[in-house]
């Protein structure tokens, strides 16, 4: 490119990373009529891996004019665990250990979805106690619920409500609390196992649940005062990252994305599972198809997670919670020692006590595991971010032949160009939060 005639700028030299310009100053009437050798140029600008605002290792390679986005593409894979690979060098039940840590804010949904494909591969689906299956629904709802807290503060974070994530993880750490007193972790809990749970639910942590629902409603209106009405906030959300219905059914995206454009689709509603369609609950819908949109839907699934925990406590009656048929039963209800480590002395006693031929079983069940018929199922419920779908193939053996996910994050994530292009680079962070991507489930 040939000097510009008044000097305003030098001239151009390559270098490795393309053409470079320095501007050498000039009077602000020679600048403004000079020709600027920028004007045909494109700007690329890496946002991430490490950049705060893509909920995780996601790069986004932006291309720009000015301020406005002329090309995004998506990067995945920076976070690569290979659980799926995994899953088939592990038996049927130690695979939970796994799925639970794909998309770790919401894991007990990882678990249900993997369990219910493997115990329709058993032909057990109606065989798992009604307590069982109460406490998959009530465990799930919570989860929801602190999963929709996260994208909330970060999301609140990210759009300069700091406050907000302060409140929402505050709030959080209450459900956490709950997990952690029912099964000993709050994360990445491997809780729900083919044919039942791990462990029961115990009395303080029901207490803890009531607790809950009482403090929560109160939280949202202070979540709603500090945010629905905030000048800065409705700017930011507001006509943001359109996605209309036909766009998001031709990329598949599910959840909450959809459900603010206008389609109540909910697999809750649309194809039950857990006994969910005994439950009365609404399915929140917004049609502004914005970031406005899906903030609205979210809070409002917020409270109608709260309906369902309050029917799940009330119809929690005494009974098992681990299946009858002791050739799947993987041992449930694990008392443990008085030193917080192995299991305790009268639980050894009744597991060994018993006869040496339950032993043996006991033994071959935990380190070989049980067969499952060979076939293959796909089994899809209503995760916080979508439709997850477990994709279970078995050969006949102990171990899963292949497992796949139908993983939202990842499936809804190709919505982003979509929603981006076109607008100003400071919206990309705002329609990329109002997805709720979490790549661990993008990456599994």
């Amino acid at each position: 490119m040939s000097e510009p005639e008044n000097l305003t700028y030098a001239a151009a030299r390559d270098t490795t990373e393309g053409k470079v310009f320095t501007v050498t100053g000039g009077d602000w009437d020679q600048v403004v009529r000079g020709v600027d050798p920028l004007n045909d140029e494109k700007i690329i600008v890496n946002m991430g891996p490490q950049h705060p605002s893509t909920h995780g290792v996601l790069r986004l390679v932006c291309e720009l004019e000015g301020e406005t986005v002329t090309e995004v593409r998506p990067i995945v894979g920076y976070l690569h665990t290979g659980i799926e690979k995994n899953l088939e060098y592990r038996n049927w039940t130690q695979g939970t250990t796994f799925v639970t840590r794909m998309d770790y804010l919401a894991p007990i949904f990882n678990e249900t979805a993997y369990c219910l494909a493997v115990e329709k591969l058993l032909g057990v689906t109606d065989q798992i106690p009604e307590r069982a299956t109460t406490i998959r629904v009530l465990m799930m709802e919570l989860n929801r619920i602190a999963s929709h807290l996260v994208w909330l503060g970060t999301t609140g974070m990210e759009l300069g409500a700091i406050s907000a994530m302060l409140y929402c993880f505050r709030e959080r750490e209450l459900i956490l609390e709950i997990f952690e007193m029912t099964c000993g972790l709050r994360m990445n809990m491997a809780y729900v196992r083919p044919g039942g749970v791990a462990q029961d639910i115990p009395d303080a942590a029901i207490v803890k649940i009531n607790e809950f629902l009482q403090l929560f409603p109160k939280k949202m209106s202070e979540y709603e005062d500090l945010l629905s009405g905030q000048p800065i906030w409705i700017e930011r959300t507001k006509g943001v990252a359109l996605l209309d219905i036909p766009a998001c059914l031709a990329m598949g995206v599910t959840g909450p994305v959809l459900r603010s454009a206008g389609l109540p689709w909910d697999l809750r509603k649309t194809d039950p599972y857990c006994g969910y369609e005994t439950y009365d609950f609404d399915v929140p819908v917004a049609t502004t198809a914005d970031v406005w949109g899906r903030y609205e839907v979210r809070m409002a699934e917020m409270r109608e997670s709260m309906r369902i925990v309050e029917q799940a406590l009330a119809r929690l009656r005494p009974g098992p919670i681990m299946i009858a048929d002791k050739k799947i039963a993987w041992p449930a209800q694990l008392a443990m020692g008085a030193d917080g480590m192995g299991n305790s002395l009268e639980h050894v006693a009744k597991i060994m006590g018993e006869s040496m031929e339950s032993l043996i079983h006991h033994f071959k069940l935990v380190t070989e595991g049980f067969r499952v018929p060979a076939g293959q199922v796909y089994q899809a419920i209503e995760h916080p971010r979508g439709e997850l779908g477990a994709h279970a193939v078995s050969d006949g053996g102990t171990r899963p032949y292949r497992v796949h996910y139908r993983e939202p994050s990842f499936i809804n994530l190709q919505a982003l160009p979509a929603m981006a292009e076109g607008g100003l680079i400071a919206d990309v962070i705002a329609g990329g939060a109002s997805l709720d991507p979490v790549m661990g489930g993008c990456d599994r």
